[in-house]
């Protein structure tokens, strides 16, 4: 049992090194950012380690700097990270039964794009160790790079942080193209996310829908997908297991008849 705690564990750990690498580049650029709006160092490193999202954390860092009210601050964060109520969902269906609700609650902290991206694309029921693994060193590379961000202030030139925050964007990218080449029935839930997420941004007054854009086109994407992909349930899978020889015995004897 411990050597597979432990393989789990450091398998989802091997997975998340290009998100834990993407993850310390991004967070750099923001504790950059905070040093520059004049927010305590602490303040910036402890909002990095509860609010593990850029957008959220981007946000936060310029309403307190506006004096912004404690409500409105909760329902934006709610708004923009509501994409991660959707993620959980589905990811909890993919996660081993025996997994209890408080461990299932802890492990929902850790969910990001990114993280549940590696998550959901491994095979079989998912352990909660390798949920743990793949969520610990994004964790600690997002809290870290925080921290670098904001002792190292405006040395780097702008040019360079901004550079550097493209990095997170180019590792999604790939972790979507490598799901779409492992099963290529992906492929057209993405083109369909994809083309509703260039409407919502490009339509005009539609762009207020932006911020909860993901959830939007997660949900349609989904549905399409099941609905032109359905994924069969156990019994009618056994059903057809059972009836197929049947089948072809028939079709043998028509054969033959004819």
């Amino acid at each position: 049992m411990k050597d597979i705690k432990n393989s789990d564990f450091i398998s989802g750990i091997k997975a998340s090194v290009p998100i834990g690498l993407a993850y310390l580049a991004v967070s750099f650029a923001i504790g950059v950012s905070a040093s520059s709006m004049g927010i305590k160092g602490f303040i910036a490193v402890l909002m990095s380690m509860t609010n593990m999202t850029s957008a959220g954390q981007q946000a936060g860092l310029l309403m307190i700097v506006a004096t912004s009210g404690i409500v409105e601050i909760v329902i934006t964060q709610l708004v923009i990270n509501a994409r991660y109520f959707l993620m959980s969902l589905s990811l909890s269906q993919r996660l081993d039964p025996k997994i209890t609700l408080l461990e299932r609650c802890l492990l929902a902290f850790g969910i990001t794009d990114e993280i549940f991206a590696v998550a959901v694309a491994k095979k079989g029921a998912v352990q909660k160790w390798y949920v743990l693994g793949v969520e610990v060193l994004p964790w600690l590379c997002w809290t870290g790079g925080t921290l670098l961000g904001v002792v190292m202030g405006d040395v780097l030139p702008g040019f360079l942080v901004n550079a550097l925050s493209i990095a997170i964007y180019a590792m999604f990218i790939s972790i979507v193209f490598t799901a779409v080449f492992s099963d290529v029935k992906l492929l057209p839930a993405v083109i369909v996310s994809a083309v509703l997420s260039c409407v919502i941004y490009l339509v005009p007054h539609l762009d207020a829908l932006k911020d909860i854009s993901c959830v939007i086109c997660g949900v349609i994407a989904s549905l399409f997908g099941a609905w032109l992909f359905p994924i069969k349930d156990e019994e009618e899978e056994e059903t057809e297991q059972v009836n197929q020889p049947v089948l072809q015995t028939a079709q043998c004897q028509e054969v033959q008849n004819g």
